[in-house]
């Protein structure tokens, strides 16, 4: 029998319900369906047993069946496993055995098309157990509501697929319990949102939804073998060229299961199945756990600048804000941070605006001439009430001596690291100022700037207060009643591992900090730390769950912080997306 490729495939069938049948021009709101879910002992179709069934069979929209029943594996239920779905041996100590319940599925089941959430798992389940048992197979097509959910649902709309978080997205009122009847019906509910956004698009029958979902090109098929021996573990892979060069980074975590994802054809990124089609093996490497795994990937693409990443490869590039260390200081745009400095920006333009707006605020020379040992700043105002436009944001009516003049780049110095946030008072002021004159268009553009400069500091300073660490030690739960441990050292991952359910921590926490790379700091507000790194363990350690173990130095954003003024950024966020919509 042909492997369930995780969609609708039709290439096997013959008889009635062949790919020249005029039932698959039926429409689906017509078609029965029997949507199934397994919870087993394990992973591995060949090696693991099934433990329960639920079904719900479906037409036009309405539940016309259920199926659901206990399953005796014949074998012990791991820990793990009970622990996920709370079946127990006692439970299952009476159930019937599975040719018994497999045979009794069929019936249930026959004449209508299996759906499944992640339909590879629970067809290779079933169809190996029926192999085996010699029952009779009647079911050759298959639909995989994950391969619908990743043909029609962005990535941005959707960024898993779980059942779980399809759940969430549409609001279903059955929710996934990892017990098979309730996630089965939950799986109905995604399915019929799923297949009437697919209705909005001119879908209508079977034969346009396999014209409509990916095929899976028999060269991706043939490369298969690539993942095996892959372990079901967090860490990083990297596909490799004909040349042995790097051609992509990714992370996961379960390799087997990612590695694998590749050679169904489900990736609508023509890119991706150029790249797979060009590889020639799959290494890895295994992580300790996702934050690991995170890091590590980072790091790979800095390395490696692999063809067909479109994420940073160049994690120490960007854009910052720097005060001059002139006699009398003014903000520039430079690629290299130092320790008075903000960053880093994607976009040259962007900080270029950010400087302008500090600047004039601050009252900060913006004029490029070398002040050297001058004892005195002057740039003449031309006009009553300031400069004229594109002047020198210090221009004034004398000259401004230095002590005029450098509480003027201590108040920016002191908005940088937090200490002070009357610059930022200055343009919420003037932001009032537009407003009240009624030039909105003006007052928009300055709000969305002002949003800007107030999130680019917040993220700054956050980081900084991470990087200037020497060490931290955090701890978080695994799940499983363990813990996952992560040794930080000036905004860098220096250790990782994990204290497993019924193992004391602090034991391979000193392990880990005595193995720990050693991180010398750098200079620039990260201390030398690339910025998308130290943000990532940054949102490790302040999510839900995690704890502070051991630090060299406390962990905390100064008092005056740009975080203080989130609130504000998120209600002129909110005002310009609205302006949006209404445009």
């Amino acid at each position: 029998m042909a492997m369930d490729d995780g969609q609708l495939t039709f290439a096997d069938l013959d008889g009635d319900g062949g790919p020249e049948d005029d039932g698959f021009d039926r429409s689906l709101f017509d078609t029965t369906m029997v949507v199934v879910d397994l919870e087993t002992t394990g992973g591995s179709a060949s090696g693991d047993q099934i433990t329960e069934i639920g079904a719900v069979k479906i037409r036009g929209g309405e539940v016309i069946g259920e199926f659901a029943t206990l399953v005796d594996p014949g074998c012990p239920i791991p820990p793990k496993i009970v622990t996920l779905t709370g079946i127990t041996e006692a439970m299952v100590a009476d159930a019937p055995m599975i040719g018994e319940v497999l045979t009794s599925f069929v019936e249930f089941a026959r004449g209508a098309i299996l759906v499944a959430h992640n339909a590879r798992f629970d067809m290779g389940f079933l169809r190996t157990n029926a192999r085996r048992l010699d029952i009779e197979w009647p079911f050759h097509a298959s639909l995989c509501t994950v391969t619908l959910a990743r043909r029609i649902l962005s990535r941005e709309e959707a960024p898993s697929v779980r059942l779980s978080a399809l759940a969430d997205l549409f609001d279903v009122s059955v929710r996934p319990t990892h017990r098979a009847l309730d996630d089965a019906r939950a799986t109905v509910e995604v399915l019929h949102h799923l297949l009437e956004r697919v209705g909005n698009q001119g879908v209508g029958t079977y034969r346009e939804l396999t014209a409509y979902l990916p095929r899976t090109n028999p060269r991706l098929r043939a490369k298969r073998s690539m993942a095996h021996g892959l372990p079901a573990r967090p860490g990083v892979y990297l596909f490799r060229g004909p040349s042995d060069e790097v051609l992509y980074v990714g992370t996961a975590i379960d390799l087997r299961r990612r590695v694998s994802s590749y050679f169904t054809g489900n990736d609508p990124r023509p890119r991706i199945s150029e790249m797979v089609d060009l590889a020639t093996r799959v290494d890895h490497v295994e992580c300790a756990h996702g934050l690991e795994a995170g890091v590590r990937e980072l790091r790979l693409l800095a390395a490696h600048a692999p063809a067909y990443n479109r994420r940073s490869t160049q994690p120490h590039r960007g854009w910052w804000v720097v005060l001059t260390a002139e006699r009398f200081p003014r903000l520039k745009v430079s690629r290299t941070p130092t320790d008075d400095s903000i960053g880093p920006i994607g976009n040259r333009t962007t900080a270029a605006t950010i400087a302008d707006m500090v600047a004039q605020a601050a009252g900060l020379r913006s004029c490029t001439t070398r002040s050297g040992s001058a004892s005195h700043h002057w740039c003449r105002s031309e006009a009553v009430g300031g400069p004229r436009i594109g002047g020198c944001h210090a221009a004034s009516d004398r000259p401004l001596t230095l002590p005029d003049y450098l509480p003027r780049a201590s108040a920016v110095r002191e908005l940088m690291i937090g200490d002070s946030d009357v610059v930022l008072r200055t343009l919420t002021d003037r932001l009032a100022h537009l407003s009240e004159m009624q030039m909105f268009e003006s007052a928009a553009r300055h709000r969305d700037r002002l949003s800007a400069t107030i999130d680019l500091l917040a993220r700054c300073q956050r980081l900084s207060a991470l990087s200037r660490i020497a060490e931290l030690v955090v701890a978080r739960p695994d799940n499983h009643h363990g813990w996952e441990l992560a040794v930080i050292r000036h905004g860098r991952l220096a250790g990782a591992g994990v204290a497993r359910r019924g193992v004391a921590p602090m034991p391979v926490v000193d392990t880990l900090v005595a193995a720990a790379e050693t991180v010398l700091p750098g200079v620039g507000p990260l201390f030398g730390a690339p910025a998308e790194e130290t943000a990532l363990l940054y949102r490790w350690i302040t999510e839900p769950g995690g704890r502070i173990v051991a630090a060299s130095e406390a962990f905390a954003l100064p008092g005056a912080c740009a975080q203080r003024w989130s609130s504000w950024s998120r209600t002129a966020h909110d005002a310009r997306e609205s302006r949006r919509r209404v445009s």
